[in-house]
């Protein structure tokens, strides 16, 4: 039970204790802390140290482990452990964990959300979490009222006895003093009120009123502003600079170099941007300046013929191309990308009296108090870390170099400070999902049977720039910066000719039933900082390889959905997708000019099917209407993965029609939505999710629904014109 299992009863006790008169209830992953977690205090209110706090005025709160980016995780969480607690998601109160052991992702063994990892990870934990002191709740009101515990129940926060509906919190002195129990039974899932159904989600109106807080809400007095003036070129260093022109404007304060340039402090964010606009700045710059997209590619391109080191190898290569009547071999490209979430980078950082704060949204909080621990000198348990409600993530918010600017920039100034990127900073500033040229070589016999996939990957890797974000966070302070490049540069070389890093060539293999295939990876880095992308490597393995799947059923004379079922033997839950959503393709109405396409793939253990209808208005690519089908375990709540498989495809449609980032000189060219654009309303095509009905344990929502929609509409525009389209963003020739 994710670790649960474990947790004797002294662990138990240990990890519940009484303050004032209520229960309080944790759950420690890690062993018994040293510590106790971060609380917010409230007269009255008990200490919890860890997830659940009751009063004894029977109010529930819960504190959230995962951070709240869009993807519905407060609503999911929440329901799962007051579905066993018996009390209605919305009659709970929902605070932020601060930093804590106790809080780690199951899956991660440290403090971070991402990978669509929340629910699958705490689906029973915080279910038992729930069941537990629910158990205690009714032993301390059996025993108080002298009845045995059979004869209560529980409904809606309250102990039903005799027909009377007496609150929690009349029972939690009580059952603070008991021996809970540590695996009390979880309900059926016949027995769940909450769990599968529909509800609005519990921020919903907090969001629709102003009411909930961002990083870029965060004010605190005597507030100043810092824009950093940043190298064009990833990796540039700052050579000199000229600040008579940026002191001059009105309200500027400080200016200061810090580690990633040259910043300017002043008491309003315009006047410091205008401050760093004047700024004459040059810059030391690295060999990354010389590089065109044009001459990327050409590297990429020269990587083909390279050996790359081998992943997924299987069976005789040669002797499945011998069995193969028809074989197929194609290149496939996809561009470096940006994430341009709606809020951009932000953090608050103030340091007071040997002291710190920090707050922003990000996608680890242990994180943050980390870098600012380090960068300011601080012990770790001098600075509190305030997470705050995210304004997008797909996997930018877990890269914080923002915090280290702020933090820099408070150390030098003595003034707190609000550091906040524009759209500009974190297009042309930021990091990047790979790049990447994917070479296919397979073939297919008679039966329509593949018998060989042979797939080489030529691009950079995640790992070793995830390495270099992430260790100064977690790393003592006195584990310096050449320590960690040094570490770094292992990392470097470890997937330059010793290992793959899977998540360059995830998705690329694991989908269909092949006994011979290789996957090789050459590792091309010109030294733009790399990072997640939502669905990370399955955004562009699962366009090379549905792309190549529908280029083989033509070759074999199927259709599309049949020559996946025949491939998918070992995978039964992606071919019952495929099949499902077969069986709506041969339903689907037919329109005049409008034509469709299919793809299929699993990526965090959820399996999805698209189809895509499209027509080709102008020489444009138009999408009408998208079907999504969804295996992802048990729904927790359907109507956020409804929205997940909504917000994906969305967010894959930008990417395969528009999503192009161009280097010029070692720099990137776009800069804002109007050259980095977005799908805009008129172009959103309808969107239908069919969710499989499960019985399994939940699997992730927050991207699946992505890697198939590029290739369904590339496999749509090939059936109203003929040409296979293998490059990213989709274009007409």
């Amino acid at each position: 039970m994710n670790g649960l299992a474990n947790v004797s009863r002294r662990r138990f006790l240990k990890a519940s204790g009484v303050a004032g008169g209520g229960l309080v209830v944790g759950f420690t992953l890690t062993g018994c802390s040293s510590s106790a977690p971060p609380v917010v205090r409230r007269e009255g209110d008990f200490v919890p140290n860890a997830f659940l706090q009751i009063t004894p005025e029977n109010r529930v709160r819960f504190y959230c482990p995962r951070d709240e980016m869009g993807q519905g995780v407060s609503t999911g969480l929440t329901t799962l452990v007051a579905e066993e607690l018996d009390v209605a998601p919305w009659d709970v109160e929902i605070l932020w964990a601060g930093v804590h052991s106790d809080y780690a992702n199951p899956d991660f063994g440290v403090q971070g959300t991402g990978g669509s990892t929340s629910i699958k990870a705490h689906y029973r934990q915080l279910r038992q979490v729930g069941a537990n002191v629910r158990a205690a709740l009714l032993e301390a009101a059996a025993g108080q009222l002298g009845r045995p515990v059979a004869q209560l129940s529980t409904d809606s926060g309250h102990v039903v006895a005799d027909g009377e509906k007496l609150p929690y919190g009349q029972f939690v002195a009580t059952a603070a003093a008991l021996e809970a129990p540590a695996d009390a039974p979880l309900k059926r899932p016949s027995d769940f009120k909450f769990i599968g159904k529909d509800f609005a989600r519990i921020d919903a109106l907090d969001k629709s009123t102003g009411a909930a807080e961002f990083g870029i809400d965060i004010d605190v007095p005597g507030l100043h502003h810092g824009v950093v003036r940043r190298c064009p070129v990833a990796g540039g260093t700052l050579k000199s600079y000229r600040d008579e022109a940026a002191r001059a404007i009105r309200g500027v304060t400080d200016v200061v170099e810090i580690g990633s340039g040259v910043a300017v402090v002043a008491d309003r964010y315009w006047a410091a941007r205008q401050a760093a606009q004047a700024l004459e700045v040059e810059w030391e710059l690295p060999s990354l300046a010389g590089l065109s997209t044009e001459r990327l590619r050409a590297d990429y391109r020269a990587g083909l013929d390279s050996d790359g080191d081998v992943d997924g190898e299987r069976g005789d290569l040669a002797a499945g191309f011998g069995q193969a009547s028809q074989v197929v071999e194609n290149e496939y490209w996809a561009p470096y990308l940006a994430h341009a979430p709606m809020e951009p980078m932000n953090a608050v950082v103030r340091i007071e009296d040997g002291e710190a704060d920090v707050w922003t949204g990000c996608q680890g909080i242990g994180a943050a108090q980390g870098l600012v621990a380090r960068y300011s000198g601080l012990d770790k348990s001098k600075v509190r870390a305030h997470n705050t409600y995210l304004g997008g993530g797909f996997g930018r918010r877990a890269t914080l170099t923002h915090v280290i600017e702020a933090t820099q920039l408070a150390v030098a100034t003595q003034k707190p400070i609000k550091v906040l990127w524009s759209r500009e900073d974190d297009i042309q500033s930021g990091l990047y999902r790979p790049a990447s040229l994917i070479r296919i070589k397979a073939g297919v016999d008679d039966a329509g049977r593949l018998t060989a996939w042979q797939a080489k990957r030529v691009g950079g890797n995640i790992m070793p720039d995830t390495l270099r974000n992430m260790m100064p966070a977690l790393l003592p302070g006195a584990v310096g910066e050449g320590a960690i490049d040094w570490m770094v540069g292992l990392a470097h070389g470890a997937f330059d000719g010793w290992v793959v890093d899977h998540s360059s060539i995830e998705g690329l293999y694991e989908d269909y039933d092949t006994a011979n295939r290789e996957v090789r990876h050459v590792t091309v880095n010109h030294g733009l900082p790399l990072t997640f992308w939502r669905s990370v490597g399955h955004s562009y393995t699962a366009f090379a390889k549905e792309t190549m799947m529908d280029e083989l059923a033509a070759k074999a004379g199927l259709d599309a959905v049949e020559f996946r079922l025949r491939n998918t033997q070992d995978k039964p839950r992606l071919q019952n997708v495929i099949r499902v959503a077969g069986e709506r393709l041969r339903q689907w109405p037919r329109h005049a000019g409008r034509h469709l396409g299919f793809a299929a793939h699993s990526s965090f253990k959820t399996d999805v099917a698209e189809i895509a209808e499209v027509s080709i208005e102008d020489g444009a690519i138009r999408v009408h209407q998208v079907l999504c089908v969804v295996d992802c375990g048990v729904a927790v709540n359907p109507d956020i993965v409804r929205a997940q498989m909504e917000g994906s495809v969305m967010y894959g449609l930008t990417a395969a029609l528009h999503g192009e980032l161009d280097l010029e000189n070692g720099a990137i060219k776009q800069s804002n939505f109007h050259d980095y654009p977005i799908l805009r309303m008129n172009e959103a095509p309808g969107v239908e999710v069919v969710i499989i009905d499960s019985a399994e344990d939940p699997t992730g929502v927050g991207e699946p629904g992505l890697p198939p929609i590029a290739p369904a509409v590339a496999n749509a525009v090939f059936a109203a014109t003929g040409q296979r389209l293998r490059s990213l963003p989709l274009r007409l020739a």
